[in-house]
């Protein structure tokens, strides 16, 4: 299926043609296009799209009679579309050809994750025996991030005449990449205007309707040999359509070359007129494809992990789309992290958490991507605070789902395929979101030394949120401890108590304790801030000794529930009922999705102790053995190896994996106490997106959190590294399965550091630089350093 450097696919499945379309996107963290067939429209198993990062749009629905608003990340026009049939000399004109006609002999599909470059070969035959062979090379330019190419070229076999093209910019395209979504309205453009600019440009121009962002696309079709072309606008796209001769030793080439502008661009300019120019300036196919190779050269360079073997090029896979949502490009950006990528509309494009996974590799290898995607989470802090303020509370509360504003955009009724019911959807109880936003912050700073964004804008953001937990812990003196109550942990299976009349439970271990170290982590950063930075801190929030005193007290008596001398997941989950997992896997095979087996059934997950994925387990993700133990010690509770170990056995037994990070957690967590299912977990992450474990899920996005999750799994889980003011520190919990591997990154002012991971060694290369003697801390507190323009190895 593959090479090292090549994702292939050697035949056409149109069952499988959805999960070829999101694996093989191409994007440059600016925008990105599905690696749909150019010869179709949606439709059957096709689904061309292309997104823009940050373009979302808002319109209302009516669902199951009720009104609903929904934001989404917006299909646009589709760039890439290309009919074609045979002209023979003698006979009559063929049909138009697709992969889904009869007539397709072969289909072979290649991603170049070196060059970013997908090229699909087709060959037709008819009855007759005359064949056309077709390829398609495609790329979206890395180097400049608003141009995009397609160069197909017909070969004919056994017979003469001509092959009839029509170059088409469609621009009635709609949201429907996702089936459940489908009720939602998802006609997103309007205003279409079209039209033509001598040279083969043929033009597109629309906006969305709320709130109203202007979209250009400007294509340049050319030709070899060079033919006129009929020209065609519709309301709502345009067709050239050219006859292009082709027989015994002749080639016919048409390329589309994109440029796409829109009123976000800064600076501002109209997106029309600006499209047009850019493509009038663009180079031919070639410059743009070794100048896009350039590009993605550096990138790598910068990125790559490096790993042997069939994980290796897996991994690699996940970095490149990583790399394609993400890119340096989009440090520019206004954007958060989109939890299924540029990939396919699944969640609508929105931002979860799933930073939480992705932040750790930026943070390693491109710091001011990371940096930016933070700054996405300052720019909303208003609307956080306003979030917190409805609900009686001072400091910010940040959305379970965000999009371009940072209001909630949370579905509120959510569709059950099995039952065909439309339930309440509480999951934007899940306010566990605002911690992760401070764990990033303060990770961030610790691994790049960032201590002016710390001081700054993440010093509000970190602040704000440790403000809306204490107010949001309420002391109840039964217990003589401060309890969150009414949220949705991780696990999302559990929104409400069994036959509550109201949504949400009570001190979710993970919530809790996650509360708890955010504020100490506030206490800490105030502690450390210049006075004169404290002192405007404190104006700015109003912040005085008597609310600090009160964070100090939540932050060491925040109730942390246990039962059966493990931690609980939320106060009352060892009462819950437990499920005949055996008989259930017997009857469904596949009960990843439990929560909808049993509401279809009449029942509900809430009754149950079962889990869709990692939870309490998440602390072991997020925390070291040692940093867990303190936290809980902190808060007053003994937390030795054994009771975490009882608590990870406890959990492993009763969740069902229904999302993709579960594995990828609870790998991470076994990895870290040498569990022996520990590879079982991190290969099932592995394969999470390219075996579509999930069950036709990937085609509608990748799962980027999870794709993410596996590298920073091999970069900082299996070595133990930390980079921070002590420089690089390791602490290696080997995995058998993944012995040895290789990658760059940046500690401190170092850039290009390059870590060789062999079974009990480990070879640091720090490049030539006046940023003088790198520091590494190895197991058992050893300290050595490695000076600028050398490499040095160590025995583990």
């Amino acid at each position: 299926m593959t090479t090292a450097w090549t994702w292939a696919y050697d035949h056409y499945d149109p069952a499988r043609e959805p999960l070829v379309e999101a694996l093989c996107t191409l994007g440059n963290g600016r925008f990105a296009t599905r690696g749909s067939a150019p010869e179709c429209p949606a439709g059957g198993p096709h689904y061309p799209g292309t997104y823009l990062a940050g373009c979302y749009d808002r319109l209302t629905s009516v669902v199951a009679g009720e009104r609903v608003d929904n934001e989404d990340l917006v299909n646009l026009p589709n760039w890439t579309l290309l009919r074609y049939r045979c002209l023979p000399a003698e006979g009559p004109a063929g049909e138009w050809l697709t992969p889904d006609d009869g007539q397709l002999r072969h289909c072979d599909i290649r991603l170049d994750l070196h060059s970013g470059v997908l090229i699909r070969h087709l060959f037709f035959e008819d009855a007759l025996g005359r064949g056309l062979r077709v390829s398609h090379t495609r790329f979206v330019h890395m180097g400049d991030p608003g141009l995009a190419a397609q160069c197909t070229v017909f070969r004919a076999y056994g017979w003469s005449g001509a092959v009839e093209v029509r170059s088409a910019l469609d621009g009635a395209v709609t949201n429907l990449g996702v089936e459940r979504y489908r009720h939602l309205d998802g006609r997103h453009l309007t205003d279409h205007r079209t039209g033509f600019e001598p040279g083969g440009v043929a033009w597109i121009s629309c906006r969305t309707a709320d709130p109203g962002i202007s979209v250009a696309m400007a294509v340049r079709t050319v030709t070899v040999p060079a033919r006129p072309a009929r020209e065609t606008a519709t309301g709502t796209g345009t067709v050239q359509t050219y006859r292009m001769p082709v027989g015994a030793g002749r080639t016919a080439r048409v390329v589309k070359t994109l440029a796409l502008r829109t009123s976000m661009d800064r600076p501002a300019a109209d997106a029309l007129s600006a499209a047009t120019d850019a493509i009038a300036r663009a180079p031919s196919f070639s410059r743009l494809l070794s100048a896009h190779k350039a590009a993605w050269q550096r990138v790598w360079e910068q990125g790559e992990l490096s790993v042997p073997g069939e994980a290796g090029r897996i991994l690699r896979l996940h970095v490149f789309h990583l790399l394609q949502t993400l890119s340096p490009h989009t440090a520019d950006l206004d954007v958060g992290v989109p939890a299924r990528g540029l990939h396919g509309e699944a969640y609508r494009g929105h931002v979860f958490w799933d930073e939480l996974f992705v932040l750790p590799y930026l943070d390693l290898h491109f710091p001011e991507v990371a940096r930016a995607l933070l700054m996405y989470r300052h720019r909303r802090l208003p609307a956080a605070r306003e979030a917190a303020r409805l609900v009686g509370l001072r400091g910010a509360m940040y959305p379970w789902q965000s999009a371009s504003s940072g209001r909630e955009e949370t579905q509120a009724l959510h569709l059950n395929p099995r039952s065909g019911r439309w339930l309440a959807d509480h999951s934007r109880l899940q306010r566990h979101v605002g911690s992760a936003v401070a764990f990033n912050v303060w990770r961030y700073a610790r691994a790049t030394g960032d201590r002016g964004f710390l001081h700054s804008a993440g010093a509000e953001i970190l602040l704000e949120i440790a403000r809306y937990w204490a107010g949001a812990a309420t002391f109840d003196p039964a217990l003589g401890r401060y309890r969150i109550r009414g949220v949705v942990g991780p696990d999302e299976y559990h929104d409400a108590y069994p036959d509550a009349a109201s949504p949400g439970i009570d001190d979710n271990a993970y919530t809790n304790a996650t509360a708890a170290w955010v504020l100490a982590r506030g206490l800490d950063l105030l502690g450390e801030l210049p006075e004169a930075r404290r002192s405007e801190l404190a104006e700015q929030l109003a912040l005085d000794e008597g609310e600090l005193a009160h964070w100090e007290d939540v932050s060491r008596g925040l109730h942390v529930p246990f039962h059966q001398g493990v931690v609980s997941q939320f106060e009352g989950y060892g009462d819950l009922a437990e499920l005949d997992w055996e008989a259930y896997r017997t009857r469904y095979g596949d009960i990843r999705r439990l929560d909808r087996i049993l509401e279809a059934e009449g029942d509900t997950v809430n009754r149950y102790q079962a889990s869709k994925q990692a939870d309490t387990l998440m602390l072991g993700y997020l925390f070291r053995p040692e940093e867990l133990h303190g936290l809980f010690g902190r808060l007053g509770y003994p937390l030795d190896d054994e009771v975490w170990r009882a608590t990870v056995s406890y959990y492993l037994r009763r969740t069902c994996h229904g999302s993709t990070l579960s594995s990828l957690v609870h790998g991470w967590v076994l990895a870290r106490q040498l569990g022996a299912d520990a590879w079982r977990y991190c290969e099932e992450a592995l394969l999470a997106d390219v075996a579509d474990v999930q069950g036709g899920t990937t085609g509608e996005g990748i799962h980027l959190g999870a794709m993410a999750g596996t590298v920073d799994l091999v970069e900082r889980g299996i070595t133990g590294l930390e980079t921070g003011p002590d420089g690089l520190r390791v602490a290696p919990v080997p995995l058998a399965e993944i012995p040895r591997f290789t990658f760059t990154l940046c500690v401190g002012r170092h850039r290009g550091v390059r870590l060789r991971v062999l079974p009990g060694r480990l070879a640091v290369r720090v490049p030539a630089s006046p940023a003088g003697l790198l520091s590494v801390v190895l197991p058992g507190e050893r300290r050595v350093t490695v000076p600028p323009g050398q490499e040095r190895w160590f025995r583990l």
